[in-house]
């Protein structure tokens, strides 16, 4: 189950970071995309460990 939070987390996140990033260019959203993810995972997995663990 903290794998499913870690994984939307990623997704969710890391697509907002390429929406932003997309604006700019490619490499920008790149970027944006692998910083997001990064967050998405950290909060995704944080948050199961507060309601769930």
């Amino acid at each position: 189950m903290r794998g499913i939070f870690a994984t939307l987390g990623t997704t969710l996140v890391g697509s907002v970071g390429w929406a932003i990033g997309q604006r700019v260019g490619l490499g920008t959203a790149v970027v944006l995309s692998a910083i997001g993810s990064g967050f998405g995972l950290y909060w995704g997995r944080k948050l199961f460990d507060q309601w769930l663990g």
